[in-house]
């Protein structure tokens, strides 16, 4: 296991990160959602799910990623097959532990971040294959 500290830049990622999950919520907030969770962690290794936000309105939960780049095109462009199975699996975990959410809509979103830019909300960004 490496012990090493993470490196600056790592630490300003992270940093960078956070910020942008926190305007995300708060964009999400004004447009009417609750915040359910966020940094939703489920499982370990190779099953592990992920996901940034879990934001509920009405009869629908939206499981959402945050991305943060220079562009939003860059950031529309930078979620993985990788990164969406992971959400999907913390989704699964999230709602097998919140049986009171059985009959709600289910959606996959995502929040684009860029600097100097209104974030952009793009609902059902995805869906299960």
């Amino acid at each position: 296991m490496n012990s090493a500290p993470p490196s600056r830049a790592h630490q300003a990622a992270q940093r960078r990160g956070k910020v942008a999950e926190g305007l995300a919520a708060l964009w999400l907030r004004l447009k009417g959602y609750g915040i359910l969770a966020k940094g939703l962690k489920s499982g370990r290794g190779s099953g592990a799910g992920e996901v940034d936000l879990v934001a509920r309105r009405g009869d629908l939960v939206a499981f959402v990623e945050v991305k943060s780049r220079a562009t939003l095109d860059q950031a529309i462009e930078s979620l993985t097959p990788f990164q969406r199975q992971r959400i999907e699996r913390a989704a699964a975990a999230f709602l097998a532990r919140r049986p009171e959410l059985a009959s709600c809509g289910v959606r996959f979103d995502m929040v684009l971040v860029a600097p100097w830019r209104l974030p952009r909300h793009i609902p059902d960004a995805w869906r299960i294959d």
